[in-house]
């Protein structure tokens, strides 16, 4: 298994949409609401150097079998902390003993580019957190939803 920086084009994006797809089917909260990404959003970032997306592929064939997207930015609050926001984070299920070592490569790849605190979020109904609690990671907020359209 390979892990590496994955810059967004175009090709990158159609051969992201089975995996985004399933992925989705796994744990979205809202399932009446269409999986409909804004690529040309994530394409525009790339070109303003606000995302970075890694992938980890098998060595064998080189299919992508796992994705993160991080929005990277100085925090709003505290402009000397340049910050990692998880926007998407997946691994496919028949090859889920390899995420953990990726996250960590994440971090590894985040810090090199001055990266000084990363966020993720966890969905309560598919809750990781204990995993990257055991890598450091800390509890500091909680995220709640409300459907105004309903």
């Amino acid at each position: 298994m390979t892990f590496s920086e994955e810059p967004i084009t175009e090709a990158l994006l159609a051969e992201v949409r089975p995996l985004l797809e399933k992925h989705w089917k796994e744990i979205a909260h809202y399932k009446d609401i269409e999986l409909n990404p804004d690529y040309s959003l994530y394409l525009k970032m790339q070109e303003m150097g606000m995302i970075h997306a890694y992938g980890a592929r098998l060595d064998d064939n080189n299919k992508l079998i796992g994705y993160a997207v991080y929005v990277v930015r100085p925090n709003l609050h505290y402009r000397q902390c340049l910050q990692a926001t998880e926007d998407i984070i997946f691994f496919d299920p028949d090859h889920r003993g390899h995420g953990m070592k990726f996250i960590m490569w994440c971090d590894e790849q985040l810090k090199k580019i001055g990266v000084m605190m990363v966020t993720h979020h966890i969905k309560f109904s598919f809750d990781w957190s204990k995993a990257l609690m055991r890598m450091g990671y800390e509890k500091t907020d909680m995220q709640l939803c409300k459907r105004l359209d309903k």
